[in-house]
């Protein structure tokens, strides 16, 4: 049902929130316009009222009724989901039992579909708003409080968890996380919990806990059988799911889509046609900016009901100018982490990849949007093989193929007609625009020969510009004639995209005209704030306004918060200008963005791996302004949101012969990479560094690469090749007489030589390389070398040997200051003495380990003095800490990807933890104690 446009939805949501009840005339006008209303305020509200009467004319039970000084729209309350929200809510004082109760409030909290109202701003709809987000709070945590009534404590840990996130110092909140914990077996992480919300109260607020958060903290502190665990009588636990994954963007604003009908319903009835007969597949074709992605997400979102288990959507950038197609195997890894595959189960072979893929999505009703796809050869891996799920492609091509062999529906779009071109630009422009100046937008409309995206740009600019009559800008449409030639129809000027375009860009002022020709350049798929201010070199607070303007003007999108990007033919559009700019300008920019990524990931890469050699990047050119990760955390986020932009921006520099940038930035990936387990990833950005290091001879990127490429290959099993690059690494060190280097390559060698199994090759690369950091004068590589060789000889049984060399490598770290090798050390240490049955020693240095790595924050490394600290804690005689230990272990090495994950299940798998580790979910761990070996250290 068509309702119009906001104004006329505004005044139909005022009469649903008073559904039942008079809203007097000026009530309306008050809470429709405020302070704003138009000349002829009440004329238009009656325009508005006569045509959602129409509208509702067919509606059973529903009507607007006039009545003395105002209106009233006569309807079952329960039929509104705001009423029928409250009504549920005040019914649950009357459940018969807890159980009637979570029904209630499931089916209430279950009617919200995102935030009430969002796109009405008016002070009475806020504060409605404010109200509604209240009162569905309230409600969420009154049924949490049931749901532990009832023993469901494990099972609301992980939503609690990440409610608390979101709402730090929301102590009713904290008291049921901290209560849920206790009840769990928990009681430590519960304490732990109740000290961290203290800090917070004390930190933003200056207040303590309240009395009730006080009280519960002191009763679990002290024991009280109440708060255990045994206490609990709980109800039968259902089996644990995964969140299904929502990956769908918002769909299009009423304002951006008008028509589309007979589109849509074709969708529709080809997934009711094969809903039994296999996987629904759908194909949306047409010309780039015809509304392929806005038609499928109109859909998708009108339809969302048929799919309980999730969707699942990708940009697969089949055609965008400044960057490559999307290969399946990307894709294809997104998919599977989102739903919820372990890092260490994807297989590294693309066919087992689709294999796996096809198994998790095998059984579930899911929606998979595939846009922007090139051809059917990049959309097949992303299909699912049985009935269940359903999947729209869209794509400039026919896809034919897809057609023909798989049983694709086609929906071919074609150009909007007159009438719903006149519609989508009645929806954006306000004020009676359209209706005022009919033979101008009939002008208008036949200019942008219906296109969809020519009309958002048209429409923008007149929106921006209410002072110019639709005439005016209809004559100035006209005059430009410019035409992208890959969209220039056949001959007709009148669709020619480059004069839209033109005329939209020529109306910015200059600083955002310049930043959106110098984002030609930029090779996407999106760009953030910094990036921007680095690219145009002008402050990052004065190109947040640059990018607002060009935002408002249509020509980029805040699809994230500090993240945009732009269509696929305006990016064509500015790569052209940016061609025109002179010579210096083009190559100063061009410089500028590549620096940027290389900057700002160096920095984040020296937060992940602080005693990585150090790489003498070129000077950080004027302009330029890295980002610059705080600690590990940032790091790692900042290089998870730019990942898919930094393996572009390798390709831009190898294209423009950028070589120096290339190898360094191959290099600053390379830890990033190594930790997600990006292997494939790793091995194409090296050999890419190692191309360019070749072609201009420079043997000591080609040594770096050559060195960076190793843990690809050797965590995949690829020892051959492994040892194969270092080789040629320490050739190419010994021809620069890198001693140092040859040294640390060295190491890495004894490490492959080790996982081969070959101890005493293993030793001889260490003693070689003490030898060279000793001969050299490096006392921090010599240390590293002393603890190498200690595990050397721990894996010989050599024990006390192993604690001769690592105590010298302790003594010297602490001199330097070497935190992290000092760590290691201590780690070795502890493996000796376990093996020499010095238990307590043993545990005293795995803690010291543990203690050091997790200030440092090296997240393998925890994992491993965990691991080593859990056999401790088990021949201690310690059974539950051991699995505690175990358990943490297990939590790290799954959030990192590493592949020692099933060594570790099979060791809880053989121990006393059976049950912990069968319970064990395969992804998103509840966080387990910081310290879970605290009972058992010696007082």
């Amino acid at each position: 049902m068509d309702l119009g446009h906001v104004r006329q939805r505004c005044v139909l949501a005022v009469l649903l929130v008073e559904a039942n009840k008079v809203v007097h005339v000026d009530q309306l006008l008050d809470r429709v316009w405020v302070d704003r209303p138009p000349q002829r305020a009440h004329g238009s509200l009656y325009s508005y009222l006569s045509r959602l009467r129409r509208c509702l004319s067919g509606a059973d039970d529903v009507a607007i009724v006039r009545q003395q000084g105002g209106y009233l729209l006569k309807v079952d309350p329960m039929m509104v989901d705001l009423h029928r929200f409250q009504e549920l809510v005040s019914r649950v004082r009357l459940a018969v039992d807890d159980d009637d109760a979570l029904r209630q409030f499931d089916e209430a909290i279950g009617l919200w579909r995102g935030d009430p109202f969002p796109r009405l701003d008016t002070p009475w709809f806020n504060a409605l708003r404010t109200a509604l987000r209240q009162a569905r709070l309230a409600a969420e945590r009154d049924r949490t409080d049931i749901a532990l009534r009832r023993g469901q404590h494990s099972a609301l840990l992980s939503e609690l968890s990440r409610e608390l996130a979101q709402q730090p110092l929301d102590e009713r909140l904290a008291g049921q996380l901290i209560l849920a914990l206790s009840r769990s077996g928990r009681q430590a992480e519960a304490l732990d919990q109740y000290q961290q919300i203290r800090q917070r109260l004390a930190d933003v607020l200056g207040i303590d806990p309240g009395r009730d958060l006080q009280e519960l903290f002191l009763r679990i502190l002290h024991g009280d059988r109440e708060f255990a665990a045994s206490a609990v009588v709980r109800a039968p636990a259902e089996p644990a799911t995964a969140h299904p994954p929502r990956q769908l963007p918002p769909p299009p604003a009423p304002a951006h889509f008008a028509g589309r009908a007979r589109e849509l319903a074709a969708l529709t009835h080809a997934v009711e046609r094969q809903a039994e007969s296999g996987p629904a597949i759908m194909t949306v074709a047409g010309m780039g900016g015809i509304g392929k992605t806005w038609l499928a997400l109109r859909w998708a979102h009108d339809n969302l009901d048929r799919f309980p288990d999730g969707q699942l959507a990708v940009n697969l950038r089949g055609f965008e100018p400044s960057a490559e197609a999307m290969p399946p195997a990307v894709a294809l890894r997104g998919f599977l982490d989102a739903l919820g595959a372990p890092p260490d189960s994807v297989p590294l072979d693309l066919d087992a990849q689709v294999g796996l893929y096809r198994s998790m999505v095998a059984g579930r009703r899911m929606l998979i949007l595939l846009d922007n796809a090139r051809d059917a050869e990049q959309v097949r891996p992303l299909l699912p093989g049985v009935a269940g799920s359903v999947v729209v492609v869209t794509s400039r091509q026919q896809l034919s193929g897809l057609v023909a062999v798989e049983g694709a529906h086609p929906v071919t779009l074609e150009l909007l007609s007159t009438a719903d071109a006149r519609e989508l630009l009645a929806r954006r422009l306000s004020g009676g625009r359209v209706e005022s100046e009919p033979q101008p937008v009939d002008d208008i409309v036949e200019r942008c020969s219906g296109l969809p995206l020519a009309l958002a740009i048209v429409a923008a600019r007149a929106a921006t510009q209410p002072g110019f009559s639709l005439a005016a800008l209809g004559r100035e449409l006209a005059e430009l004639q410019g035409g992208l030639d890959g969209f220039a129809g056949s001959g007709d000027p009148a669709t020619d995209l480059r004069s839209v375009f033109s005329w939209s860009y020529r109306a910015l002022g200059e600083p955002a005209a310049r930043l959106f020709r110098l984002l030609g350049l930029h090779p996407g798929p999106d760009t953030s704030v910094r990036a921007a201010a680095s690219l145009a070199a002008v402050p990052e607070r004065q190109v947040r306004g640059i990018l607002a303007e060009l935002n408002r003007a249509q020509l980029l999108v805040e699809w994230a918060p500090g993240r945009y990007t732009c269509h696929d033919l305006l990016r064509a559009y500015a790569a052209e200008l940016v061609e025109l700019e002179p010579a210096e300008v083009h190559r100063d920019a061009l410089h500028r963005i590549v620096g940027h990524y290389l900057h700002s990931a160096q920095r984040a890469d020296r937060q992940l791996s602080p005693l990585r050699n150090p790489i003498e990047p070129p000077p950080v050119q004027v302009g330029v302004q890295p980002e610059e990760p705080a600690d590990n955390a940032q790091a790692l986020s900042w290089f998870a949101e730019e990942y898919a932009v930094l393996r572009q921006v390798v390709e831009l520099a190898a294209r423009h012969g950028l070589d120096r940038y290339v190898w360094q930035l191959a290099g600053a990936l390379t830890t990033f990479l190594s930790r997600r387990g990006h292997w494939e990833d790793l091995i194409a950005v090296q050999n890419c560094a190692l191309a360019v290091a070749e072609r201009n001879g420079d043997r000591a990127a080609r040594a770096q690469a050559h060195k960076d490429i190793v843990p690809a290959y050797s965590e995949t099993g690829r020892l051959e090749l492994a040892r194969a690059h270092l080789e040629r690494a320490l050739m190419l060190l010994d021809e620069l007489a890198d001693r140092v280097g040859q040294a640390h390559t060295l190491l890495t060698l004894s490490w492959v030589s080790d996982k081969e199994g070959d101890q005493a090759a293993a030793l001889r690369h260490d003693r070689r390389a003490l030898r060279l950091f000793r001969d050299n004068g490096d006392q921090a590589g010599a240390a590293r070398a002393l603890n190498a060789l200690g595990w050397d000889h721990a894996m010989l049984g050599e024990y006390q040997e192993t604690i001769r060399y690592c105590q010298q490598a302790v003594v010297l770290q602490r001199q330097l200051g070497d935190r992290t090798g000092e760590a290691n050390s201590w780690d070795t240490l502890g493996y000796a003495h376990h093996h020499l049955g010095r238990y307590q020693r043993a545990a005293r240095c795995y803690r010291r380990a543990l203690e050091l790595n997790r200030e440092l924050g090296h997240r393998y490394n925890e994992a491993e003095a965990l691991r080593h600290l859990g056999d401790t804690q088990q021949a201690l005689g310690h059974p539950e800490a051991a699995n505690l230990c175990w358990l943490r272990a297990l939590e790290i090495l799954t959030e990192i990807g590493h592949p020692e994950v099933e060594q570790v299940r099979d060791k809880l798998a053989a121990s006393q933890g059976v049950l912990a580790a069968a319970r064990l979910p395969s992804t998103g761990f509840a966080r387990l104690p910081a310290d879970p070996t605290a009972l058992t250290k010696p007082r």
